[in-house]
């Protein structure tokens, strides 16, 4: 289903669909020619038959059935010794079969994108079959008479890619995903839509076929699925032995599917995607997601949002850390200085980073998507949280921060114009002004994080994410209240109200600490720019190393797959 008001497979609809149109009675015909037996369909041979009692424009000899094949048009052909003329019912209205003519026209129509379907039609003995078998594909080619069938004639389907599918493959390039297609369809129905999806191109030029793929070795087929992005006619285990090959050249792959055949491939890959509304059990038991919408745009999407949480994450650690380590570093460093005492209490410490992770560090773990974050190249496998860049911005935060608290309380308790003040007075003074050098210079170092590719020095900084201007109003707000509120400032905080010499040393720290955290962001810019590796795509130190390619050896469709139990293929 999936569909309102329509249930089943979308090829069989869209027959049933036509039949309707052109005037016909399905109920009648059901009725009619009851079904007698059938070979159901499977992705191995391509084709599905049924037996019927004859209706009278069946023009059926006395003591016979009437079998109806479609499939794989190039498949049946094959198995075809007549065909009809002019479609017209009966054993007086048949002729040879023409296999150029038919395989010319498969062609045509294939190469508009169209999927094609071969109908045939034979009558066999009543005594051949019993009312109920469920019969095997060698009913239909495994006879002794060779080619039985007579071509009735073909039938062109056009399932057109989704609008939306086509941008979503256009964005995933953007990203570096390559997109392949794995498929049943005939090869040049295939490359039309490959055409159309914008999958084949001058560097992914043809399609290539199961049968072709299964008289590869696996080493020449590690080289084609590098080359080709469009696989025709293609088996299940066509599929497992692709994602194989992918992953046994270093790739990371991701394998969608919806059907029973599909379970393997989908179980192999790194990350298998079932189909939620036209999906089988099976399938959705073999994977680790599943789409609710059968929308592949959803995919892209969803590795969209996985980059937002990874950058997120990273920017959370930006603005943390820093707070974190500079609260700890700002006593030792004070008392290093000769300051006649802390710079900052231990309340202050608490508060501070309480209401820094709170508010600030909750902004960045909130943030939209980068502009750009689908234009960069996937990160390498096993890259560390913790890169070397993040690490100099967190080593460079840390520093700003602590340098200007200490700074600033120095200046504090050592400027003349505070010496009106006693001992206690001045300490009071120095740590009001330390503590909101701290604090705001925290809101320089979130409004820098917030951005990790673009300039924070524009408008944006306060635009995109509403969190952003919250946490800073509800920091200022807190701020000016600890700070001036009598009592609360001086007993519990163990400050005085900041006077206006004490605020110039608070904004220019912010301008300090902004400052100098963009100018490294433009930098580390300029130098992508030039080609270098900002990202640690080649530096074995901030990765954890590539897993170990399966081999060749392993390329094959486990013995047994086709009855795997269904309790392992889950994690």
């Amino acid at each position: 289903g999936g569909r309102a008001g329509e249930i089943g497979n979308p090829t069989e609809l869209s027959i049933l669909r036509a039949s309707y149109f052109c005037g016909i009675d399905i109920e009648e015909l059901k009725n009619d020619c009851p079904i007698v037996a059938e070979v159901p369909f499977s992705s191995d041979y391509k084709f599905m038959a049924t037996v019927h009692e004859p209706a009278a424009s069946d023009n059926a000899p006395a003591g016979k059935l009437v079998a109806y094949v479609k499939g794989a048009p190039d498949r049946m052909v094959k198995q075809c010794k007549f065909q009809a003329k002019g479609g017209v019912a009966g054993e007086e209205n048949v002729e040879p079969v023409n296999e150029d003519y038919w395989i010319e026209q498969i062609a045509i129509l294939s190469s508009h994108g169209l999927r094609v379907l071969g109908l045939c039609r034979a009558f066999i003995d009543k005594d051949s079959v019993k009312v109920g078998d469920n019969l095997g594909p060698e009913f239909v080619n495994g006879r002794p008479e060779g080619k039985w069938l007579t071509m009735v004639g073909l039938c062109a389907i056009m399932d057109p890619p989704r609008p939306e599918c086509v941008q979503a493959i256009k964005e995933a390039h953007g990203a570096g995903v390559r997109v392949a297609m794995i498929t049943g369809d005939h090869k040049d129905t295939a490359t039309a839509i490959g055409h159309m999806l914008g999958i084949v191109d001058e560097k992914f030029s043809e399609a290539v076929t199961g049968p072709e793929l299964d008289a590869m070795s696996d080493e020449e087929l590690c080289e084609v699925v590098l080359t080709h992005n469009v696989f025709a006619r293609a088996s299940p285990q066509n599929k497992i032995r692709i994602v194989k090959a992918l992953q046994a050249k270093g790739e990371v792959t991701s394998m969608t599917g919806d059907g029973v055949n599909d379970a393997p491939a989908l179980k192999a890959a790194n990350m298998g995607v079932a189909m939620g509304k036209e999906g089988t059990d099976v399938a959705r038991e073999a994977s680790e997601m599943i789409l609710a919408d059968d929308n592949f745009a959803t995919i892209v999407y969803a590795v969209k949002q996985g980059r937002v949480v990874w950058d997120n994450l990273r920017k959370v650690l930006l603005v943390n850390t820093p707070i974190n380590n500079s609260q700890g570093l700002s006593v030792l460093l004070g008392l290093l200085v000769s300051l006649p005492n802390t710079p900052i209490t231990a309340i202050q410490i608490l508060y501070s980073n309480f209401i820094c992770a709170v508010t600030l560090g909750f902004v960045t773990a909130i943030e939209p998507a980068e502009d750009g974050i689908m234009v960069i190249p996937p990160r390498t496998v096993g890259k560390r949280l913790i890169g070397r860049f993040l690490f100099l911005r967190i080593v460079i935060g840390t520093c700003l921060l602590t340098g200007c608290v200490v700074g600033s309380a120095v200046i504090i308790n050592s400027h003349s114009r505070y010496d009106y003040l006693d001992m206690k007075g001045r300490e009071q003074m120095m740590r009001a002004c330390a503590f909101n050098v701290l604090d705001f210079g925290a809101m320089s170092v979130m409004l820098s994080a917030r951005f990790a590719y673009n300039s924070s020095v524009h408008p944006r900084a306060f635009m995109g994410n509403p969190a952003a201007v919250g946490s800073i109003v509800i920091v200022t707000v807190l701020q000016l209240v600890l700070t001036y509120v009598p009592g609360l400032n001086s007993f519990v905080f163990g400050m005085r109200g900041l006077d206006w010499f004490g605020w110039i040393l608070v904004l220019l720290s912010m301008v300090i600490v902004f400052s100098v955290m963009e100018i490294e962001k433009a930098i580390r810019r300029g130098l992508k720019a030039k080609g270098a590796d900002t990202d640690d795509r080649t530096t074995p130190f901030f990765t954890d190393g590539p897993s170990e390619a399966p081999g060749p050896a392993s390329m094959t469709m486990p013995k047994g797959a086709s009855k795997l139990n269904l309790q392992e293929l889950s994690h």
